[in-house]
């Protein structure tokens, strides 16, 4: 992470996004951007969404935390 100009608090939640990530959750930041994330949710076994895999686009806009991530759906298979 070499985005010197990011808050503290986005660089933090990012290392431990990636060293402990959430079970069937992966994300990722850009290599652009770390403000932006890949992020790919696996449906949860015994659901109406097992096997399904659900990609997403996740941005932290300039008034992170006190404005919401923004998302946007890529792909769902």
């Amino acid at each position: 992470m070499a985005n010197s100009n990011l808050p503290r608090r986005i660089i933090k939640e990012t290392q431990r996004l990636l060293t402990e990530p959430a079970p069937g959750i992966s994300a990722s930041p850009s290599d652009e951007n770390m403000r932006y994330f890949n992020v790919m949710i696996l449906g949860p076994s015994q659901s109406p969404y097992e096997g399904g895999v659900f990609k997403l686009e996740l941005f932290l806009p300039e008034e992170y935390p006190m404005a919401a991530p923004k998302m946007q759906k890529i792909a769902i298979a």
